[in-house]
C-alpha cells in the first residue's frame, strides 16, 4: 500500500516507537489521529507535526471498551476513513509470574491484545468495502519463544504474531494488507514502565543488538509498502531470530537452563 495521502490511526503515540511513526508520517499521510492515555505529551506532539499534516489527537484508555467505542464513534461522525491502522500500544511487566498483581496482567492483556483485535475489527470493514488499507501490529521479537520473567508479554505478543498471519491470509486479494512488527531491544520508556515497584534495570543487554525507535518505526512503515507479512528491524535481531526460530524447543530450553536457575531459588522463597 501507498502511504502518500493516507489516513493513519496511531495507538501508544505519545512516545517511543508511536511517537516516530507519527514523525515519520508527518510529510506523508493526509490525516494522523494520534492515540494515547497522556494527553500533555500528545499536544506536544500536535504542535510540532501539525505545520506538515492535519492532527487530531485522542485520549484513550485502551482497556476500556466503552472508550474503544467512543473512539470509532468520533472517527466516523468527522468522516475520518482510517486506512493505515498502527496498533503500536503495549504494556509489558518484568519478574516472576507467581508474584505478579492481577491488574497488571489484566491490563497486559487488554491493550496488547484484546484491544488491538477489537479496534482492527471495527476499523476493517470500511478498509474492505474501499479496497483499500493496510494494519501494522506492532508486536515483539518475544513473541518466537517463552522468556522466563517475561512470560505473559511473550505470549500476548505471539497471540500478535499469530492473529496477524492469520488475518492476512483471509485478507488476500482483497486489497487490505497486513504485517507484524517485531523489534528487539528498543531504547524507549517500555522497560522502565515494565518494573515493577522496588525494582532495577540491572543488564541492558549488549548495545549492538539494540535499535532505534526512528529506526524500527521507519522499518514498519516500509515493510507496509512492500507488502511483507513479518519485519524484524536490525541484522543482528534478525540473524538472531531466524536462528531461534529454525531452533527445536529442547534446544532452547538448555539454553535457557542457566537464567532458570538463578530465578528459580527466588521463585520458590517467594511462594513458600
Amino acid at each position: 500500500m501507498k502511504l502518500d495521502g493516507c489516513n493513519a490511526l496511531i495507538t501508544g503515540a505519545s512516545s517511543g516507537i508511536g511517537r516516530e511513526f507519527a514523525r515519520a508520517l508527518a510529510n506523508r499521510a493526509k490525516t494522523l489521529v494520534l492515540v494515547a492515555r497522556r494527553e500533555q505529551r500528545l499536544i506536544e506532539l500536535r504542535d510540532e507535526l501539525r505545520d506538515r499534516v492535519e492532527v487530531h489527537t485522542r485520549i484513550v484508555d485502551l482497556t476500556e471498551r466503552a472508550q474503544i467505542d467512543a473512539l470509532v464513534d468520533w472517527l466516523n461522525e468527522r468522516r475520518i476513513d482510517i486506512d493505515l491502522l498502527i496498533n503500536n500500544a503495549g504494556v509489558g511487566d518484568m519478574g516472576p509470574f507467581a508474584t505478579i498483581n492481577d491488574e497488571r496482567i489484566t491490563r497486559m492483556i487488554d491493550v496488547n491484545t484484546t484491544a488491538l483485535t477489537l479496534l482492527t475489527r471495527k476499523l476493517l470493514p470500511p478498509m474492505i468495502a474501499r479496497k483499500r488499507g493496510a494494519i501494522l501490529n506492532v508486536s515483539s521479537s518475544a513473541a518466537f519463544l517463552p522468556i522466563s520473567e517475561f512470560s505473559v508479554y511473550a505470549a500476548t505478543k505471539a497471540y500478535v504474531n499469530s492473529f496477524s498471519e492469520g488475518l492476512r491470509q483471509e485478507l488476500r486479494g482483497s486489497g487490505v494488507n497486513v504485517c507484524a512488527l517485531c523489534p528487539g531491544p528498543v531504547r524507549t520508556e517500555f522497560v522502565e514502565a515494565a518494573l515493577r515497584p522496588g525494582q532495577e534495570m540491572t543488564d541492558e543487554g549488549p548495545a549492538f543488538v539494540y535499535v532505534s525507535a526512528e529506526h524500527v518505526a521507519e522499518s514498519g512503515l516500509r515493510a507496509i509498502e512492500r507488502d511483507l507479512p513479518l519485519r524484524i528491524p536490525g541484522a543482528i535481531m534478525k540473524i538472531g531470530m531466524a536462528i531461534v526460530r529454525a531452533m527445536p524447543m529442547s534446544i532452547l530450553r538448555r539454553a535457557a537452563r542457566s537464567h532458570e536457575k538463578r530465578t528459580r531459588q527466588k521463585i520458590t522463597s517467594i511462594c513458600i
